[in-house]
């Protein structure tokens, strides 16, 4: 199976496609998706997509980490990572090897 990035141009147009906004519009729906998205992570809340999954964040603590090439000991800063959880649904879509959208499209 070859891997595929889906990118931000395919998903306006799968939107132009199946909802009919003009192309212009369909870019701007998913940038404001996007937008909303990262807004409700960055002030720290989760956001949950039915029939898809859902986004947190996570704290991590400072550790101690080691370099690969020299071997020597670096610190690790303690930062934010997003954390994605799929829902059922999507689990098994996937694990029944068919489309992963939410509306099938030939």
């Amino acid at each position: 199976m070859a891997k595929r990035t889906v990118t931000r141009a395919e998903l306006s147009e799968a939107v132009f496609q199946e909802v009919g906004l003009s192309r212009d519009e369909s870019g701007k729906l998913v940038a404001s998706v996007f937008d909303q998205i990262s807004n409700s992570l960055s002030a720290g809340s989760t956001v949950k997509m039915s029939s898809f999954g859902s986004f947190t964040i996570r704290e991590k603590a400072r550790r101690m980490g080691r370099n690969p090439k020299t071997g020597e000991e670096v610190p690790i800063l303690p930062r934010r990572v997003v954390v994605f959880r799929a829902s059922h649904v999507l689990k098994d879509r996937i694990n029944r090897g068919g489309s992963v959208f939410l509306v099938d499209r030939e």
